[in-house]
Formats: C-alpha cells, structure tokens, sequence
C-alpha cells in the first residue's frame, strides 16, 4: 500500500514533470509568437485556432502562459540556486567552526530573517529597480538564511560523528572535510528544503510580476498577465483562468513534491 509521503511524491513528480515538458517545448516551438498582436482576433474565445484564446491585443494565450511559465522557472531556479549557494557557504562555515564566525554570520543572517519576506523583496527591488536579473538577486538574498540555518543544524550534527573525527585524525584538512565528506551527506536533507524553496520563488515572482516590479514588457509573465486578466475577468474569464491555472500547476508540484521529500528525508 502507497503512503501518502510517496503519493504527494508522485503526484507533485507528475504535475512537475508535465510543466517542465511544456516549458521545455514551449522553448523550441509555440502555435505563435507570443508578442505577436493581431487586432482581428481580440479577445478571441478558446478554440481550435488559439487553445486558451487570445487576450486584448489579440496575442495568443497559450503560447504566452507556456513562454511565462518559462520565465517563471527560471527565475525560480536562478534565485533558490543563489539563495543555495551562499546558504551552503554561511551554514558550512558556521556549522563547523562555530565561535566568532558563528557569530558573526548568524548575526548577519537573523538581520535579514528580522524582515517579513515580501516586504524585504520589495525594497530590495525598489534599490535595484525592477526586472528580470534583478527580482533573481532579491529572491536569492531572501533565501540565504533559510538554507543557511538549515545547512548549519546538519553541518554541527556531522562534525561529532566517526568518519569526520577518523577524517581529521588522518590529517586531512578542514576545507576538504567540509566540502568532500560533509557537504555530500546533507545534500538529501536540503532536497525538501529546496522543493520548498521553488515553491516560494513562484509565488513571489508572481507576486512581483503581478505589481509591475517582475519581467517587463513586452516578455510574457505570469504575474502581470494575471494582473492584465483582471480587467476582463467578466468578459473573457479564459484569460485569468489560463494563467492562475498555470501559477497553480507549478506552486502544487512543487509543494506535494516537497512533502513527498520531506517523509524521505526524515526516514
């Protein structure tokens, strides 16, 4: 009988799998250009010749939400991939060293903790000002803590174990302990720290997107299709529906993966 840890890890590995299909081909071919305007077919219903319909510049629905769905996951996988990066830097050194380096970067880490997330996004975004690179530094400052903390709990309880104590006994360097033996043997931990991760970095980038401060015009985003759909949410409801359909996929397949994960990780 199927748990329901291994169901949401299946179910979420699906839904997963499918989007990144559909970005995948929506990166080689798409039924249309979508910044492609074509005034005759404004606001076209769903149908054979455009899937999701058209929106208000008569552009193609579909190929836009698989195009944005794209810019989406890359960001995604930009921010939480950075956010990663350093939180390995700062959780490894302050796992292992602890005293004044722990101090030190802890410290720096609980100023950034100390400040609501969305919140810090935006003003983050407001120095950097809005766009695509820039949305990626911000998301992946806010996640550097989060791994850090996390890399930090693992790194100090590996560090009492056997084989770091016969590693250092045998002369090997703190470095290469570090990065060689300890570093491979939390990797499994994080996964479901990181599924969380991107699931986060949807949502936010959505968010961003959504108040004008994501990809900007002309590019295709999620966000600020949403945003644009709202207007002509009575008229052509296809449009908010297409696109919060999408935003949906992707933050439920990454969520049931990271439950599906998390039972892994804790077994």
């Amino acid at each position: 009988m199927i748990n329901t840890k291994d169901k949401s890890f299946r179910v979420g590995a699906g839904i997963t799998g499918f989007m990144l299909l559909v970005i995948l081909i929506g990166l080689l071919w798409t039924p249309y250009d979508p910044n492609a305007m074509n005034a005759a077919e404004k606001m076209a219903s769903p149908g054979l010749r455009h899937l999701f319909g058209t929106d208000n510049f008569g552009r193609d629905i579909f190929s836009r939400v698989v195009q944005g769905s794209g810019a989406t996951l890359l960001i995604a996988l930009c921010s939480v991939g950075l956010g990663l990066l350093f939180g390995l830097l700062i959780g490894g050194l302050t796992g292992f060293y602890g005293g004044w380096v722990d101090e030190v970067l802890m410290r720096l880490n609980d100023s950034i903790t100390a400040f609501p997330s969305l919140l810090l996004a935006l003003v983050l975004i407001a120095v950097f000002h809005s766009g695509k690179y820039n949305i990626i530094l911000a998301l992946g400052i806010i996640f550097i803590p989060s791994f850090a903390r996390i890399v930090r709990m693992e790194v100090a309880r590996q560090k009492a174990l056997d084989y770091v104590q016969n590693a250092r006994l045998m002369g090997v360097k703190d470095m290469r302990i570090l990065f060689v033996h300890i570093m491979p043997n939390i990797l499994p931990v994080l996964l479901s720290a990181v599924a969380i991760g991107f699931n986060n970095a949807v949502l936010a980038e959505a968010s961003m997107s959504y108040l004008g401060l994501g990809v900007q015009p002309p590019d295709p985003s999620l966000g600020r299709m949403l945003s644009e759909a709202q207007t002509y949410l009575l008229r052509a409801p296809w449009y908010a529906l297409s696109v919060g359909g999408a935003i949906v996929l992707l933050v439920l397949g990454f969520g049931l993966l990271s439950e599906g994960l998390g039972g892994e990780s804790r077994a």
